[in-house]
């Protein structure tokens, strides 16, 4: 947006959480300008450890603490906001700026709240479900467009929430292949971990109550006596703790956890992998499509997916032939899909392949951003 002539100014949370280790040092500055473009980070509760209700009340005074900071801070006027959710409490933010500035208002749905949490189990009180239900409801009435990552995610908000289609528009995540061209299969991250000669599936992301891990695990449990075969989890979450104690019971070594890795370095480690693994707990009943299968299709790799049975991302791994996919409620079936993979080696560079192809084809930046800046000129 930058780039195309736009005075950009991003407004996030300080980073205190999912920082690469050699991150976590670091200073960042509250407001500054970053290769032109404006930057306002903001100091909040902790929204992504703890338990539920720190989670919950993070999240309810979330909106208030942005809304006076961009007050303070920015002072020039805004013509168009993107809101991203989660969190869902930000479209309160969305709202807000829409009526000070005349602004024209997009609301981003990457994951549809409270809908999950409530399946999930997260999220039980009542009054809870009624607030975030009320939230939800204004967040799609005040917004001027709404955009989703998935055909099925559009519908899901027509049907089931009552969301007119003029509002609606199909937006994919989109995916840069450029890091990920830049780099080669070099084994510093397999040298690292001390796995250079196993065959590693990896999972790289949040490890939270969404991705149902547990499966993972159990079929960790299965497959121990293949001893080359590893399941490198990079990242962290508030359910790493949990399956920790669950590889400790098991008494599993073919499970390695470590701490999220830079940017930079992401793509590297991506490559370092034989498999990406995708996982989403079967409770999920939105059609939601994990980002992370992008990046694996960006760095060649092919890709095994645990879903939900509504999840979008089945259609997107079939269509683009870049691996396999199958419902996550089953830790015999999944096992067999492993063993598939693994035995099957001499087909994953095709598959890496196809999925590369098929990324660069439909989810390129300039595809995206072309439809994203066509809705702020409507």
């Amino acid at each position: 947006m930058r780039d195309r002539g736009n005075k950009v100014t991003v407004v996030t949370a300080y980073p205190h959480h999912n920082l690469a280790s050699d991150c976590k040092v670091n200073h960042f500055d509250s407001v500054c300008n970053e290769s032109g473009i404006d930057v306002l980070r903001i100091k909040i509760l902790p929204p992504h450890m703890g338990n539920y209700f720190v989670r919950g009340f993070s999240q309810i005074v979330l909106p208030y603490i942005f809304i006076y900071n961009i007050k303070k801070f920015i002072k020039h006027k805004i013509d168009s906001i993107i809101v991203y959710s989660p969190p869902l409490t930000l479209s309160i933010v969305g709202n807000k700026i829409k009526a000070l500035h005349e602004a024209h208002y997009i609301l981003n749905v990457q994951d549809l709240f409270p809908q999950n949490a409530i399946e999930l189990g997260i999220l039980k009180n009542w009054f809870l479900v009624e607030l975030f239900e009320h939230i939800e409801k204004n967040a799609y009435k005040y917004a001027d467009a709404i955009t989703v990552h998935s055909e099925n995610n559009s519908r899901f908000l027509n049907s089931k929430k009552g969301v007119p289609e003029r509002k609606l528009t199909v937006i994919h995540n989109w995916i840069d292949v450029t890091p990920y061209d830049k780099v080669n299969k070099t084994g510093k991250f397999r040298n690292r971990f001390g796995i250079r000669d196993k065959f590693i599936f990896l999972f790289g992301g949040v490890i939270g109550p969404s991705q149902g891990l547990d499966l993972i695990v159990k079929v960790a449990h299965t497959l121990r006596e293949i001893t080359d075969i590893i399941f490198l989890f990079v990242g962290d979450g508030i359910e790493k703790e949990r399956l920790e104690k669950m590889i400790k019971d098991y008494s599993l070594e073919n499970i390695y956890f470590k701490p999220f890795v830079s940017k930079e370095e992401y793509p590297e480690l991506v490559k370092d992998a034989d498999v990406g693994l995708v996982c989403l707990s079967n409770k999920n009943k939105t059609p939601v499509v994990p980002g992370k299968i992008l990046s694996y299709m960006a760095a060649r790799i092919p890709v095994l997916a645990f879903l939900n049975r509504e999840s979008d991302g089945h259609q997107i791994i079939h269509e683009a032939r870049c691996g396999y996919s199958d419902v996550s409620d089953n830790a015999q079936r999944a096992s067999q899909l492993i063993l598939k993979m693994y035995k099957g080696k001499s087909s994953l560079k095709e598959l890496g392949l196809n999925g590369y192809q098929y990324a660069v084809k439909n989810y390129s930046k300039k595809v995206c951003v072309d439809k994203l800046e066509s809705l702020l000129r409507t």
